[in-house]
């Protein structure tokens, strides 16, 4: 969810929308596109943790246990060979340092993660920014070239930024590009 909504929030600022589409749509969107790219996961949880002990085979425990699993294998293939923040929330909580990933506690798992997901957000961000900043340059070039110092280059730019979103499928390349960022 962090990673999707901090993306759509850098494209809404590239393209200087304000208002349109609300945060609310984008916020629903990202919660949207969260519950298919985890539904695997979900599924796995459900039928390997919540539906064993509804049917009394398992007792919580080991609910707990069955169901923290996909959650782990979730993060950790997200996070790749990044150790860097799950070193640094061991160190944090003065946990031992654990002898495989699967020993990793979850509340030192989930930060970590976290934080990996902000950094992975901004990187796309800044990338997805780059193009819609080279449009105002040039916008704001030949505004000044022209001598028209008094009219907003933001104002003459908007449209232009618009109009290649729409032209490109920005949404829908977006969301596929984001969706494959996950593994899916």
């Amino acid at each position: 969810f962090l990673r999707i909504a901090i993306v759509f929030d850098f494209i809404k600022r590239a393209l200087s929308l304000q208002q349109v589409p609300p945060n609310q749509v984008l916020m629903g969107i990202a919660l949207f596109l969260t519950l298919f790219i985890m539904w695997p996961t979900f599924d796995q949880i459900y039928q390997k943790s919540f539906k064993p002990f509804a049917d009394g085979q398992i007792g919580i425990e080991e609910m707990y246990q069955e169901a923290e699993k996909p959650l782990k294998v979730f993060m950790w293939r997200q996070m790749g060979d990044d150790y860097g923040n799950v070193e640094l929330f061991l160190k944090l909580g003065n946990y031992p340092k654990p002898a495989t990933k699967g020993d990793v506690p979850l509340q030192v798992l989930i930060p970590a993660f976290v934080l990996h997901e902000l950094t992975v957000a901004f990187k796309i961000g800044i990338l997805l920014f780059i193009p819609f900043i080279v449009i105002d340059m040039v916008v704001a070039s030949t505004l000044l070239s022209m001598g028209m110092i008094m009219l907003p280059p933001v104002m003459i730019s908007m449209p232009f930024k618009l109009i290649l979103f729409v032209l490109v499928d920005g949404w829908g390349l977006i969301t596929m590009q984001l969706v494959r960022s996950f593994g899916v």
